[in-house]
């Protein structure tokens, strides 16, 4: 049961663009707003990850980075390929 409230203005012109986007998915005010609040919340939270290494794991990391990246007979295979959009006709 959800029983924190959230509550916040708009403009008059922001919630019937809200409005008619939820309709669109058959979804009330309160569900898409929530749904759509909390999809940028984790973008922006999973976007700050921090991790931290000592100085050798450091090095380790950044050498592999800089590293050119290893052959994949399969990707260059799929890169070959022309897309149908992309023949002459």
């Amino acid at each position: 049961m959800r029983d924190a409230a959230i509550n916040l203005r708009a403009l008059p012109e922001q919630r019937d663009l809200i409005d008619h986007a939820a309709s669109l998915l058959g979804k009330n005010r309160s569900d898409f707003m929530l749904e759509a609040s909390c999809d940028k919340a984790q973008a922006v939270v999973l976007d700050q990850v921090f991790f931290s290494l000592d100085s050798d794991k450091f090095q380790a990391f950044t050498k592999m980075l800089d590293a050119p990246p290893a052959g994949n007979l399969g990707l260059e295979r799929l890169m070959a390929i022309q897309p149908p959009w992309a023949t002459k006709a």
